[in-house]
């Protein structure tokens, strides 16, 4: 039923999508060699926009290209993508392009100011059981519906870090929007993280999915996104390693989202902070990850458990949002609105 519809819908939301999105080929007409072209894209830059988002010491890092190499591809990069100041209308009239995806709940939308915003990241945060997971599942099929301001719907990206997907939960999610099981799951795409390692290849992975079908995927979550560092990384010794592995892998997300376009939400655990109980705090739990983490979503969810299949969803961080509650229900189908 539905897999018609999203090629339909690709064919018109390519062309409106085109505008900020050059192709990175675009450099052989200015003088750069396709081998370069090439090893570029195996760094998973596949966009001008992508060049500028990178360091000059990063893109010597990439084997074969030199130093006066990657300052002749950064100053042809700057002429094609306008890199410098603009006016506040102008960012404005770009955010248009922004959409928001639903999450099921009214309440919980309402909460996010419509929905997961794209261009930024979106991190819920919550002890076990709080509905983290359950919140990712529904949303990988809610990316696929057409939603509010004419979007359009579009595929996903699931990266899962603890082996708690299961597309069983995504058909049963599907049944309460009447969507066809086959094509629903064909347009989820899932790759298991090992290491945090892995994690950050798999986001290279995610880019060159982005640009060989643009405007396509809409989506980008992961679940979660600190649970392979908590293993890798132990003690107080590899702490500042951590952490700035960290933000590189964040810098990137953030970069992917506003490259693309992409919505991305991202899971995140909770620690109980032994400092907490001397100081008296009601919550004595905080979630990890640190300031590097706090900085870098744009939206910060705190979830817990209300009564029974309730639970509760706090405004922890917003730039537009006010710091609010509200309170959604996990169902059969996925996340919903709690009946009274």
């Amino acid at each position: 039923m539905y897999a018609g519809a999203v090629e339909e819908e690709q064919v018109s939301y390519q062309s409106e999508q085109s505008v900020d999105f050059q192709d990175v080929d675009l450099l052989q007409s200015h003088g750069i060699n396709v081998a370069d072209i090439k090893k570029l894209k195996g760094a998973g830059i596949c966009t001008v926009k992508g060049i500028l988002m990178t360091t000059n010491k990063k893109l010597c890092n990439i084997k074969g290209l030199s130093e006066a190499k990657v300052d002749k591809i950064k100053e042809i990069s700057k002429t094609l993508c306008d890199s410098g100041f603009v006016t506040a209308f102008e960012v404005s009239e770009k955010r248009k392009n922004i959409f928001k995806v639903s999450t099921g709940s009214k309440e919980l939308d309402k909460l996010l100011g419509g929905g997961i915003e794209s261009m930024s990241i979106t991190e819920a945060f919550g002890e076990f059981r709080t509905g983290k997971t359950q919140l990712s599942h529904t949303l990988c099929v809610l990316t696929q519906l057409p939603g509010a301001n004419s979007y359009s719907g579009g595929k996903v990206i699931f990266i899962d870090t603890e082996n708690t997907f299961r597309p069983e939960r995504l058909r049963t999610i599907a049944d309460r929007y009447n969507l066809d099981h086959t094509a629903m799951l064909d347009n989820v795409m899932y790759a298991r993280a090992y290491t945090s390692e892995h994690q950050m290849e798999l986001l290279d992975f995610a880019a060159a999915k982005c640009h060989e079908e643009p405007g396509i995927f809409k989506m980008l979550i992961v679940d979660s996104i600190m649970a392979l560092f908590r293993v890798d990384f132990s003690g107080r010794g590899e702490l500042a390693d951590r952490q700035q592995k960290l933000a590189q892998l964040l810098a990137r997300l953030q970069k992917i989202s506003e490259e693309y376009n992409l919505a991305v939400f991202v899971t995140n655990q909770m620690t109980a902070d032994p400092g907490a109980t001397m100081s008296f705090q009601a919550d004595p739990k905080k979630p990890i990850g640190g300031n590097i983490l706090a900085h870098a979503s744009t939206t910060r969810i705190y979830l817990r458990k209300g009564r029974g299949e309730l639970r509760i969803a706090k405004m922890y961080d917003s730039p537009d949002q006010p710091e609010s509650e509200a309170t959604f229900a996990i169902t059969a189908g996925g996340i919903d609105d709690a009946k009274e």
